[in-house]
């Protein structure tokens, strides 16, 4: 896994083989980036990265300089490897350990508690859960979203947003497909 750009660009971490996440694919990583680069500027933006995995977005979110970025992982081995990965990038930088936020806990209860609000929210839930759906509505129920904000939602070629309120544009790099969703408060772009 390697960060694509930003102030730690072309950094590596070796995933442990025992793990069950799939992390985004690079190309797909860099592709979607390239999009949202018409949305949104990272540059002080404040960022959620739910279903963290293996942090892959959440080091490219720090990397790109969201001031502030929360990430939420339920595993508790995937969300220690994303403590020390971040450790890593932070060991001479003071700047990134205030910025960001990995925590260890169900991303349904963290909306449901939520009471923040993101510039830009991305999500990558296990392609086959039950509740996939939803999340969605679940974000712009709980209001998670500034005015404006891009919510960004992985998911399987199974799944069509494209009737939703929110909706924005579908992409799609192989077997990897993204639906971004704007909150109200801006036009099209």
């Amino acid at each position: 896994m390697r960060i694509i750009t930003g102030k730690y660009k072309g950094r590596h971490f070796e995933i442990p083989r025992s793990f069950k996440a799939r992390p985004t694919t690079d190309f797909a990583k860099e592709n979607i980036f390239n999009v949202l680069n018409q949305y949104i500027d990272f540059e002080g933006a404040t960022a959620l990265d739910l279903f963290s995995g293996t942090g892959s977005i959440s080091l490219e979110l720090a990397s790109r300089g969201c001031a502030h970025v929360t990430s939420v992982e339920m595993d508790r081995d995937h969300h220690r490897f994303i403590c020390e990965c971040f450790q890593k990038l932070i060991t001479n930088s003071k700047e990134l350990k205030a910025s960001v936020l990995p925590l260890r806990g169900d991303v349904f209860r963290f909306i449901k508690s939520c009471r923040l609000q993101f510039d830009f929210i991305f999500a990558d839930p296990p392609y086959a859960l039950k509740e996939l759906p939803t999340i969605p509505d679940l974000i712009f129920e709980k209001g998670l979203l500034k005015e404006g904000g891009i919510f960004v939602f992985e998911h399987g070629k199974d799944y069509d947003f494209s009737a939703h309120p929110h909706f924005v544009e579908h992409r799609s790099y192989g077997s990897v497909n993204f639906s971004l969703f704007r909150a109200e408060g801006t036009a099209d772009v």
